[in-house]
């Protein structure tokens, strides 16, 4: 994803609720693995399990 594209989507994700994060997260395509990171830094991390659970299910 570009770095216009993904300064947006981070500022997208940054005023999410929880279930809009992990839509982001498991549905964006594009991502690169930094991307990834950089908005795995910004999730939650007490939440992080239902993260877990939408993945699995990928």
């Amino acid at each position: 994803m570009q770095k216009d594209d993904f300064i947006k989507l981070k500022l997208k994700f940054a005023q999410a609720d929880v279930a809009e994060k992990i839509a982001i997260y498991t549905e964006t395509p594009g991502l690169s693995t930094t991307q990834y990171k950089e908005l795995l830094r910004m999730y939650p991390m007490e939440r992080l399990n239902e993260l877990e659970t939408a993945l699995a299910k990928l």
